[in-house]
């Protein structure tokens, strides 16, 4: 029977909380599985996943048809660049300890990255900050203004 890498919905109305499961393909959506590999959280920002890797690993070599949401958690956690560099090790384009070296410079240039963005995000709100003072300043100076005037 073909099995699905699927979300299953928790949580309450308007904050949906998902469960990263395996289920036969014609099981209901919130319905039985065979097991639970993790958790998506869309609500917090960015966006929380917790990912059982080597699980979804297996899963994924053994034939799981993700759907298109899932497809990206696991690409994005990195699930398919493993798997695509396991095949180059299995069809002998490059050894295994190759392999661990380029997950792990991925994974390295990944985190960079969100780290990057952070620290962006981290100045910009810095800098709006202080254009928001000096506005204030501005309109408190205008007011002052007028009670000196008067």
């Amino acid at each position: 029977m073909a099995t699905k890498i699927r979300l299953q919905r928790h949580g309450r109305k308007n904050y949906a909380f998902y469960s990263i499961v395996i289920a036969n393909a014609d099981a209901p959506r919130d319905g039985r599985f065979i097991e639970k590999i993790g958790t998506y959280n869309p609500n917090t920002n960015p966006a929380t996943v917790d990912l059982n890797f080597e699980r979804a690993l297996h899963w994924v070599l053994v034939g799981a048809q993700p759907t298109d949401t899932v497809r990206n958690i696991l690409s994005d956690e990195g699930v398919y660049l493993k798997k695509h560099l396991l095949g180059g090790v299995k069809k002998g384009a490059f050894d295994e300890a190759k392999a661990e070296e380029k997950f792990a410079a991925w994974k390295k240039e990944k985190a960079n990255k969100a780290l990057a963005i952070a620290d962006k995000k981290a100045a910009d709100k810095k800098a709006d900050a202080a254009a928001r003072l000096e506005a204030e300043k501005k309109v408190n100076a205008a007011v002052a203004a007028k009670v000196a005037e008067k």
